[in-house]
């Protein structure tokens, strides 16, 4: 289980009155309140209509009330078949920073230590041009709501000012995205190997992908992908990667206990598929399926079984990332 005591890492600073200070976060017991917020959208009658979001975020649903107890009263459900207009997930119904009653701000409203809270989206996703400079691929990754041909998507870095800047320490944060692009979609600062361990910028890898995808992009007469693969070698080349990871380590870091479960890299995209006869979104499906089988999991031990559950039919890898230095090797819980 989780340690109770605040978990302190990174070097001592002088604070005020000469007192030394130290980051800290605080894991938590998830023995509090527990609310959910599940989304999902399969764009009925548009361009790419997907067909299991739905079906996901309703699984999703029975499934933390069965496995972790959260009643269905604590649980708000957004899709686009639903009959009350509130739970449309538009762009204001999800996250409108004009609408103190938005999903994603009623989620972590009141928001107290031990407390869990559960975010589940299921829909596209996709990435836009970073502006502030911690992404280290130079693009920011969004979701797309219902409507977001008219009011537009939700960026990552507005995800995190709503459902992570808020929270105190020893809150608990659970959110999954399976979307595409969605390695990073929360912002979470700290993304974790198979092996448990923290993945930092591989400078060289990063540069040989890069001048592989600018020869690809040259042989299919891609100059646009020739100029963004080029573009991202000079960047490695100058260590914007490295710079990119110190600054989202330095503003994106947060004391409350934050996970993210994605369902693919942000290079990657995410499979809309069919399972036991049912339309579902893949990494939906290998997080029910993985607690189902063993519910005891650590961290280090699920992230091993989605990927397990999924290699076999899916070139997608799911991620896992957190909001502060962690313990891999402590159980899962919600």
């Amino acid at each position: 289980m989780p340690p109770n005591q605040q978990q302190f890492y990174g070097p001592q600073m002088q604070g005020p009155n000469q007192q030394t200070q130290q980051p800290y976060f605080q894991y938590s017991q998830c023995n509090g309140k527990k609310k959910a917020l599940c989304i999902g959208i399969n764009y009925f009658g548009q361009e790419a209509e997907l067909r299991g979001c739905i079906n996901d975020a309703n699984n999703i649903k029975q499934f933390l009330s069965r496995q972790f107890g959260y009643r269905e009263d604590d649980m708000v459900i957004l899709t686009d078949d639903a009959r009350d207009p509130r739970q449309i997930p538009t762009r204001d119904n999800i996250a409108s920073l004009s609408l103190t009653l938005a999903a994603m701000q009623w989620l972590v409203r009141g928001a107290s230590p031990n407390d869990s809270l559960f975010f589940h989206y299921s829909g596209h996703g996709g990435q836009t041009k970073d502006l502030d400079g911690d992404e280290d691929d130079g693009y920011d990754e969004v979701i797309y709501p219902v409507d977001f041909q008219a009011n537009g998507h939700i960026v990552d870095d507005i995800m995190h000012e709503i459902m992570i800047k808020p929270l105190p320490a020893g809150c608990r944060l659970t959110a999954i995205f399976d979307s595409c692009h969605s390695g990073s979609a929360l912002d979470l600062p700290y993304i974790y190997s198979t092996e448990g361990k923290i993945k930092e910028p591989n400078l060289a890898a990063e540069a040989g992908q890069g001048l592989m995808s600018a020869v690809s992009s040259y042989a299919r007469g891609d100059m646009g992908g020739v100029f963004s693969s080029v573009t991202g070698l000079l960047k490695t080349a100058t260590g914007s990667s490295q710079k990119a990871e110190q600054y989202a380590r330095a503003t994106k870091t947060s004391p409350a206990d934050c996970i993210s479960w994605s369902g693919c890299k942000d290079s990657q995209t995410s499979a809309d598929t069919q399972e036991a006869g049912r339309a579902t979104g893949a990494m939906s499906y290998a997080f029910i399926s993985a607690l189902s089988q063993n519910p005891q999991q650590s961290y280090q031990q699920l992230l091993n079984s989605l990927r397990d559950i999924l290699r076999s039919k899916y070139s997608q890898k799911p991620q896992l990332s957190s909001s502060h230095p962690m313990d891999t090797s402590i159980l899962f819980i919600a």
